[in-house]
């Protein structure tokens, strides 16, 4: 039925632009697919071949699937993915079509695939054709050639009937091929009835035509008089080859289905691994008895149907596994967060029982802050679920610890690196100060944050990064630059991973632009946007996991004075001393105090060098814009030593004792208060109103 190796056709540059008249005259319908798009153009001829009007056919191969049964998609998808993978200039093959009247014809397709330099297919160009009279003419020549030929059909049966249930990967998916597949019909059988044994009974899980079941017969035990019961007990078919076998053989049930005209049945045991997993019932209205052939290929088919089933079991029981084990690993809750409306989703990979290591978390922190994560495990297996739910507690922990973001991202790598893996992660750590809007965004490797305005525009957020965690560790390269976004009110902070992003055939940067186009034409409330968007990614598919977070600021009940940052830093720690500048750096440039900024850099980093070396512990920084009669920087350097700053005499040549000649120097005013067990040593700085944002 399938052929690659058929000679390409002979098609000009621009077909089917200009349609060859030999294919009209022929009665055959052309195709032009664009891989690149998807969009897959038939010609009138071809709207015919599918019983489609033109109305409801709307350019995308989903849509054919009103006409081509789901087991004959799945066999048409293999060929045509192996001919593209193996490099193979065209295909052939024979599929069905359900008509509009819901009969089955047969169709022939064969199509010539063009690629670009690289040998990347690029677009598939073909023909359709209605070919049921030359099939139904060879069933005949083959029915006059005697009972070789109906032997040989039989084993073709078996043949496509596996070819197809391979593709199946669940229960359902199995009982769908059998029930779609013009295998079933080839044999003659009228419907089926299928079993599974699970503790000791049989549950029924396709129970024949419409309105033929058996009360009683939904969970049966194994000793009962029922033929599926018999079959599982003795581990042996039963061909039932008259009525009146069936009604001497099994009388608690021939009466429940006399009104079907059942004359013969052939019941199968489901064994897989030696042992049996269920039973199966062909049910024929138009035979009598089973020729020693029929027997064996029936046999042949039951086999087979066990081993996909079997697999189809394993399938599901590991997909449940791997679900529970995916959400047991994400937060059971969202906290609630004042000042903001949050919304997560998470959407597993159409892999089935691949479990991925995409995470999101929301922690809150003190002063009304909160640090929103987002993030991904390399690999799709239960070992990527496991170290992704470790990194999430640790990134808690550090980030609870007060430590700044570009902190919390390099020991959270330092974490994994230590760890007994070979697994990195990608990782976008956001703290948003609420009260102000100020959001300090550090990324490890991971995709861009966006922003969508209160006006619904939305805007990709472009953060200097750093290495993925655990490489970043490995190759010695812990920094991880600070980037600084303000978030107004109404506005929505949005992460997620690539999964969101990425579609086959377009680059990252595609995939973004597509997805903020998304965004800036969805509903304003989190929650209903975060739907529309896992909604896309359900419809699209694909084989990542998609995790997404969205941070919607409020407006707050009371106005507030200005932005506010504040850090923690260790003694002893010239990384978190590097990372206190590069905050206060950043937090000047965005709160329009650029004239002053080398003033502002040089006393709050004598302020946080004082208090490290003369206290023996750590210092925490506070930044914060005073709104009033005029507008103030203020910077607040607070320890946890009562004894009070005094100024010295530096000498000509001394290097020390110039610190608070600097602060009075540089400073409007300054001062020092009592803070419990120590005291804070403060200064303010005059700067502007802002009248736009800062062009750097």
């Amino acid at each position: 039925m399938v052929d690659r190796g058929a000679s390409a056709l002979s098609l000009p540059d621009d077909w089917p632009a200009h349609p060859d008249p030999i294919l009209a005259l022929n009665r055959m319908g052309s195709f032009d697919w664009d891989l690149d798009t998807g969009l897959f153009h038939m010609d009138a001829q071809a709207h015919e071949v599918f019983d489609l009007r033109p109305d409801e056919y709307d350019g995308h191969p989903e849509t054919l699937a009103i006409r081509v049964p789901a087991p004959e998609a799945y066999r048409l998808d293999g060929l045509v993915s192996q001919a593209m993978k193996d490099g193979s200039e065209n295909y052939g093959t024979y599929f069905r079509i359900r008509c509009r009247n819901g009969s089955l014809r047969w169709t022939h397709t064969q199509g010539y695939i063009r690629r670009d330099e690289t040998g990347r297919p690029r677009r598939i160009v073909g023909i359709v054709r209605d070919a049921t009279q030359e099939l139904d003419d060879l069933r005949t020549r083959r029915e006059q050639a005697g009972q070789d030929a109906a032997r040989q059909e039989q084993t073709n049966v078996v043949q496509l009937t596996t070819a197809a249930l391979a593709h199946a990967r669940t229960v359902d998916d199995v009982i769908d091929v059998l029930k779609d597949t013009h295998g079933l019909t080839h044999l003659g059988a009228t419907s089926l009835v299928m079993g599974l044994v699970e503790a000791g009974r049989i549950r029924l899980v396709a129970e024949g035509p419409a309105g033929s079941f058996v009360p009683g017969t939904d969970v049966t035990r194994i000793d009962e008089p029922y033929p599926m019961s018999e079959v599982v007990r003795t581990l042996t078919p039963r061909f039932i080859e008259s009525p009146e076998e069936f009604a001497r053989g099994y009388p608690m049930l021939w009466p429940h289905i006399t009104d079907l005209d059942i004359t013969s049945a052939a019941y199968l045991p489901l064994i897989a691994q030696a042992r049996p997993i269920g039973a199966m019932g062909l049910l024929y209205s138009d035979r009598r008895g089973f020729s020693p052939e029929d027997r064996n290929v029936l046999v042949a088919l039951g086999s087979s149907i066990a081993q996909s089933l079997q697999r189809a079991m394993f399938y599901e029981q590991e997909k449940d596994l791997a679900t529970g084990l995916q959400q047991a690993m994400l937060p059971r809750t969202i906290p609630s967060v004042r000042g903001a409306d949050v919304a997560v989703r998470y959407r597993s990979a159409s892999l089935g029982r691949d479990i991925g290591g995409d995470w999101y978390d929301l922690i809150p922190l003190p002063g009304g802050r909160v640090g929103a994560v987002i993030g991904d495990v390399q690999g799709h297996d239960t070992h990527a679920a496991a170290v992704m739910g470790q990194l999430r507690i640790v990134l808690r922990a550090y980030a609870a610890e007060g430590h700044t973001p570009a902190t919390v991202m390099a020991r959270a790598s330092v974490f994994l690196h230590e760890l007994d893996t070979d697994r990195f992660a990608t990782c976008l750590y956001a703290e948003a100060d609420l009260a102000t809007g100020v959001v300090q965004v550090v990324r490890a490797g991971h995709i861009d944050p966006l922003v969508r305005q209160a006006d619904g525009s939305c805007r990709r957020v472009p953060v200097e990064g750093g290495l993925p965690l655990g490489l970043s560790a490995e190759f010695g390269r812990l920094e991880y630059p600070v980037g600084t976004v303000e978030l107004d009110p109404g506005n929505t902070l949005l992460l997620c991973t690539d999964g969101l992003v990425e579609q086959p055939g377009a680059d990252l940067d595609d995939g973004m632009q597509t997805l903020t186009a998304l965004i800036a034409t969805g509903p304003a409330d989190v929650r209903d946007l975060a739907d529309l968007l896992i909604d896309v990614a359900e419809e699209r598919g694909g084989d990542d996991d998609v995790a997404l977070l969205l941070l919607r600021r409020r407006g707050l009940d009371a106005p507030q004075s200005g932005g506010r940052l504040q850090q923690h830093v260790a003694s002893g720690d010239p990384e978190a001393l590097a990372e206190a500048r590069h905050m206060i750096r950043a937090a000047v440039r965005a709160w329009g105090a650029r004239d002053r900024a080398d003033e502002i850099e040089l006393v709050a980093d004598e302020l946080i060098t004082n208090a490290l070396m003369h206290t023996e512990g750590a210092a925490i920084v506070t930044l914060r814009v005073l709104a009033g009669s005029d507008r103030r920087l203020r910077v607040e350097v607070e320890d946890s030593s009562s004894a009070l700053p005094r100024r010295r005499e530096a000498g000509e040549s001394g290097v020390s004792g110039r610190g608070l000649l600097l602060v009075d120097l540089l400073t409007d005013v300054w001062g020092v208060e009592a803070r419990g067990g120590g005291k804070c040593v403060w200064c303010e700085f005059l700067v502007p109103e802002r009248s736009g944002a800062d062009p750097s």
